[in-house]
C-alpha cells in the first residue's frame, strides 16, 4: 500500500485563519517519507457556499422540495406545519440569486483585500454573507446554517446521540455536510486515490459534519481506511467505542491524544502490511473477532522534537482575511492545569510542556519567511508568564517583525511596566485573559487564584502601551448567589475604561472537569439522560444558588442591558486583531456599534 494519507479538517470553525491540527499533523508525517494531501473543508465549504454554483444548488433543492409537497399535498394532504414550510419554499424561489452571487463575489473581496479596513465595508461583507446562509438555511430546513462567529445547527441532529449522529449522513435534506462531501471531498478522493483518510475532529460542532464525512467516504470508498482523531474525539475515546457501529460504518481506526507518531505509526504498519498492535494511542475494530481492540502503547509528544508545522498544501488564499495569520503552539496542556471548570486537560496524556523560547523564535522566524506572514496567533491554552517575560526581548533582538495575539491569565509576575513594554515592542498586540468571576469566593472556588487589583493592573498596563484586552468570564458556577454574580458585572462595567471587548458565557458542567470531584462541596445533583449517550456536558440542579435557567438568565440580561460600551461591528478575534495591528492602537472607536448611529446604511460598494 502506498504510504498517502489525506488529512481532513471538517466544518465548522473559525474561516479567518488555519487551524493547527493538519499542518502539525502533516509535518511529522512528511518528516517520516509519507505523502500528505491537506484538505481544509471548513474554509472550503465556506468559500463554496458563496459561489454561483453553491447558491443555484440549494435554489434547486428549494424547488425540489417545494415541488414533493405539492405533491404529497395532492395525494394525502399536509399538516399546519408542512404548509407553513410549503409557503416558506414558494416565497424563497422568488429570491434574487443573482444578487446573492453578486454580493458574495464582492464580500470575498472586501475581507480578503484592503476593503477591509474600513468597517462599514467590512460590515456589508458580513451581512451579505450572511443573507446567504439565511437562504441555505430554508434550502436545508430546519437546519440553521450561519456565518462565524455563529455557528450551525442541523436541530434535527443532535452530536450527543449515537443514533442521530449516525443517522445524519443519510438526510439528504436537511445535512449539508453531506453535500459538502460529495462536492468537495469526493472530488479529492477521486483525483489523489489516498489509501488513508485522516479526519480531525477538534469541536463538538464538528461531529456532525467529520461523521458525515467518514460514512460517506466508507460508504463509497469501501477500500480506503479512514482514522478519526482529535479533542473531542480524545474526549469521546471512552464512549465511541462501546457502539461498534461506528467502526463497522464510519471509521476503521480511532487515535487519541495526540497523533502525530500515532498516524505515522499506524500509516506505516498499514503500507507494510504489519499489524497495528503495536501503534500507540490507538483503538481499532477487528472485524474477525467482532472486537473493539485498545492498544496498550501510548505516546506523549517531546515538543522540542517536533518539526515546524507545515502549512504547505492548504487554501491559504481562501481564509476570510486581508492577510495571512498562523496559529503557533508553543507549549501543550496548560501550566496553571488547576481551573475546576476546565476540561481542557483531557486531551492530553501529560500536562504541560513546553518549547524553549530561542526555538520559538527560530519557528517563527522560519514560518514568517516561508508563507510571508507577519500575524500569529500563540493558541496555547494559557500563556505562561515565564514565557511573556522571556520571549518578548528575543523576538525584538531577532528582529522578527512580527505581531502575535494569545490567551493569558491575570499574574501576579506581570507586574512590571517593562514587561509590558517588551511585549508591546515585540508585536503583542491583543491578549485574551480569562477573568471567569470577580467574587473572591468563586474565584476560589474555581481555583483561578486571581487576584482582582492584579487583574487591573495587568488591564492598565496593556491599555497604556496600546494592547486590546478582551475579558472573558461566566455566571452561575454552582453555588454562585446573584450578589456574587452581581460582583463580576460590576467589575466589567466599572473597569470598561481599560477593557475593549468582552465575553460573557453561563457556567456549562462538562464531563471531565474537576469540577465533577467537587459535587459534594458545590452541593448540586448532575442529571443524565440516558439516550446522550455521547453527551459531554450535562445539565444540574444545585442546593443553592443560581440554577442552571437563572445563570442564563444573568447572561441574557448583560448582554441586553449591559453589552453596548463592548459591541463591536465586526466580531471575530482574527478580524479586531488586523484592525489593531493596521491602525497601531487599542483605541479604535470606529469598531463600536455605538459610535456609528447610520450603519444600518449599507455604504456604496464599488462594482
Amino acid at each position: 500500500m502506498q504510504k498517502k494519507v489525506m488529512l481532513i479538517f471538517p466544518p465548522e470553525w473559525v474561516p479567518t485563519a488555519p487551524y493547527l491540527a493538519l499542518p502539525s499533523l502533516a509535518a511529522v508525517l512528511r518528516q517520516n517519507g509519507i505523502e500528505v494531501v491537506q484538505k481544509d473543508i471548513n474554509v472550503e465549504a465556506y468559500d463554496h457556499y458563496f459561489t454561483r454554483e453553491f447558491i443555484e444548488f440549494a435554489a434547486g433543492k428549494i424547488k425540489t422540495r417545494y415541488d414533493r409537497l405539492c405533491r404529497k399535498e395532492q395525494d394525502q394532504g399536509l399538516n399546519e406545519e408542512e404548509l407553513q414550510l410549503k409557503g416558506h419554499f414558494y416565497d424563497f424561489q422568488f429570491v434574487d440569486t443573482e444578487d446573492l452571487v453578486n454580493r458574495s463575489a464582492q464580500a470575498k473581496g472586501i475581507l480578503r483585500g484592503p476593503g477591509f479596513y474600513d468597517v462599514a465595508q467590512a460590515e456589508w461583507a458580513l451581512n451579505a454573507f450572511r443573507d446567504v446562509t439565511d437562504f441555505l438555511s430554508i434550502a436545508y430546513y430546519p437546519a440553521s446554517i450561519v456565518f462565524y462567529p455563529g455557528e450551525s445547527n442541523l436541530n434535527l441532529y443532535h452530536p450527543w446521540v449515537s443514533k442521530e449522529l449516525l443517522a445524519a449522513p443519510e438526510d439528504e435534506d436537511t445535512n449539508i455536510y453531506g453535500d459538502v462531501c460529495r462536492q468537495l471531498v469526493f472530488p479529492e478522493i477521486e483525483k489523489e486515490k489516498p489509501p488513508v483518510v485522516g479526519v480531525s475532529i477538534g469541536t463538538p460542532v464538528q461531529l456532525l459534519s467529520g461523521m458525515t464525512f467518514c460514512k460517506l467516504i466508507k460508504k463509497h470508498y469501501p477500500e480506503i481506511k479512514v482514522v478519526v482523531g482529535g479533542n473531542i474525539i480524545t474526549r469521546l475515546k471512552d464512549e465511541l467505542p462501546k457502539k461498534t457501529v461506528f467502526f463497522e460504518e464510519a471509521f476503521d481506526y480511532l487515535i487519541y491524544y495526540e497523533g502525530e507518531q500515532a498516524l505515522t505509526d499506524l500509516v506505516n504498519a498499514l503500507s507494510e502490511d504489519r499489524p497495528v498492535d503495536q501503534v500507540p494511542n490507538l483503538i481499532w475494530y477487528d472485524r474477525e473477532s467482532k472486537e473493539v481492540i485498545h492498544n496498550v502503547n501510548q505516546h506523549t509528544e517531546r515538543v522540542m522534537d517536533l518539526p515546524i508545522p507545515d502549512f504547505d498544501g492548504l487554501p491559504l488564499d481562501k481564509y476570510f482575511a486581508p492577510e495571512l495569520i498562523l496559529p503557533y503552539l508553543g507549549t501543550r496542556g496548560c501550566y496553571w492545569g488547576k481551573c475546576t471548570f476546565c476540561d481542557h486537560h483531557a486531551g492530553y496524556i501529560d500536562q504541560f510542556r513546553a518549547k524553549h523560547a530561542d526555538k520559538i523564535v527560530e519557528e517563527l522566524q522560519a514560518l514568517r519567511n516561508r508563507y510571508n506572514c507577519k500575524h500569529f496567533l500563540f493558541t496555547d491554552e494559557s500563556f505562561p508568564p515565564a514565557l511573556f517575560v522571556k520571549l518578548p526581548p528575543l523576538m525584538i533582538e531577532a528582529g522578527l517583525d512580527i505581531y502575535w495575539t494569545t490567551l493569558i491569565r491575570f499574574e501576579q509576575s506581570l507586574l512590571e511596566p517593562e514587561v509590558w513594554d517588551k511585549a508591546a515592542e515585540s508585536g503583542c498586540r491583543s491578549l485574551y485573559f480569562g477573568l471567569e468571576s470577580a467574587n473572591q469566593r468563586i474565584i476560589n472556588l474555581v481555583k483561578k487564584d486571581t487576584k482582582i487589583d492584579v487583574a487591573i493592573q495587568n488591564l492598565s498596563q496593556a491599555k497604556r502601551v496600546g494592547i486590546w484586552s478582551h475579558v472573558m468570564g461566566f455566571f452561575g458556577f454552582p453555588s454562585e448567589t446573584q450578589a456574587e454574580a452581581e460582583d463580576t458585572r460590576r467589575f466589567l462595567l466599572e473597569h470598561q475604561h481599560i477593557i475593549q471587548s468582552v465575553e460573557m458565557y453561563f457556567f456549562v458542567l462538562y464531563k471531565h472537569a474537576p469540577v465533577w470531584d467537587m459535587l459534594e462541596e458545590t452541593k448540586i445533583t448532575v442529571h443524565e439522560n440516558p439516550e446522550h449517550d455521547l453527551a459531554l456536558d450535562f445539565y444540574y440542579t444545585p442546593e443553592n444558588g443560581l440554577t442552571i435557567p437563572e445563570a442564563m438568565q444573568r447572561y441574557e440580561d448583560f448582554y441586553r442591558d449591559d453589552f453596548d460600551p463592548w459591541a463591536l461591528r465586526v466580531n471575530s478575534r482574527e478580524h479586531v486583531f488586523l484592525y489593531i495591528t493596521h491602525f497601531g492602537s487599542n483605541d479604535l472607536p470606529q469598531l463600536y456599534v455605538k459610535n456609528d448611529p447610520n450603519r444600518q446604511e449599507a455604504p456604496a460598494i464599488p462594482a
